[in-house]
């Protein structure tokens, strides 16, 4: 576990007594798109005003924020869905990930507001049908709501190469301990790049320069190949449960 004062021990917990109080109504079951042959809860809250510290908290209770709301997994006799965080500070690439590093150093970045635009509609639909897992439709309403219905703190990076070619666009959060990874689409003809490696190290180098000693990567789910590239970055720490606690 790691040690030391948690100066953010005091707001998660009034956030999670806050979740006790509304005990709010966990969704119906429906297939678990990681684990086959199992089902998926999730609880989820529409926070009136959620400000970067409260995220935060919401983090460490093993939420993510999609749009406006924010959610958990609450499945029946599994707790595999935990938050994965990368120590920005501490990271030492792999020899492939330097590989896709030096692979993509063309690339210019740039930060700003989430923006949407035709061209990366046109890519996100794109990337969609070269995924086939049919969990999103690539419609202008999905685009719209799901990739850019942005919180204030929610930021965007477009990778393009030295012709202006867009390669990719990333969504994240930021508060004031960490960047978290919200979405990531890329041109499926730029696949030998490895656009979603590079935009994880770059989200890494952007935490080192922003001072943010943690990058969230999302859930971390024991047993699913979808999910085993996240455990590639290292050192990380897993969230040992809802409680805050990390391992």
């Amino acid at each position: 576990m790691s040690g030391g004062p948690d100066p953010g021990s005091a707001l998660r917990a009034r956030v999670a007594a806050l979740i006790r109080a509304l005990a709010p109504d966990r969704s119906t079951p429906s297939p678990c798109p990681y684990l086959a042959g199992r089902d998926s809860r999730i609880l989820a809250l529409r926070p009136e005003r959620l400000a970067p510290a409260v995220y935060q908290a919401f983090l460490d209770l093993n939420f993510r924020r999609l749009g406006d709301v924010v959610y958990r997994p609450a499945c029946d006799g599994c707790d595999e869905c935990r938050e994965l965080r990368v120590d920005a500070a501490r990271f030492s690439p792999s020899r492939a990930q330097r590989r896709c590093r030096r692979r993509n150093a063309d690339l210019v970045a740039a930060v700003g507001p989430p923006e949407p635009t035709e061209e990366k509609l046109d890519l996100y639909r794109r990337y969609l049908e070269v995924r086939h897992d049919g969990q999103m439709n690539g419609s202008r309403e999905e685009f719209l709501s799901f990739v850019h219905d942005a919180a204030s703190f929610t930021r965007e990076v477009v990778f393009r190469d030295a012709e202006g070619r867009l390669v990719g666009a990333g969504i994240f959060d930021e508060t004031d301990d960490a960047l978290s990874a919200v979405y990531f689409y890329f041109d499926p003809d730029l696949a030998s790049r490895s656009p979603g490696v590079y935009n994880v190290l770059w989200l890494v180098e952007e935490c080192a320069r922003r001072g943010r000693p943690w990058l969230y990567l999302g859930y971390f789910v024991r047993g699913s190949a979808a999910m085993e590239y996240k455990a590639g970055y290292r050192p990380h720490q897993r969230l040992a449960g809802a409680g805050g606690e990390w391992e």
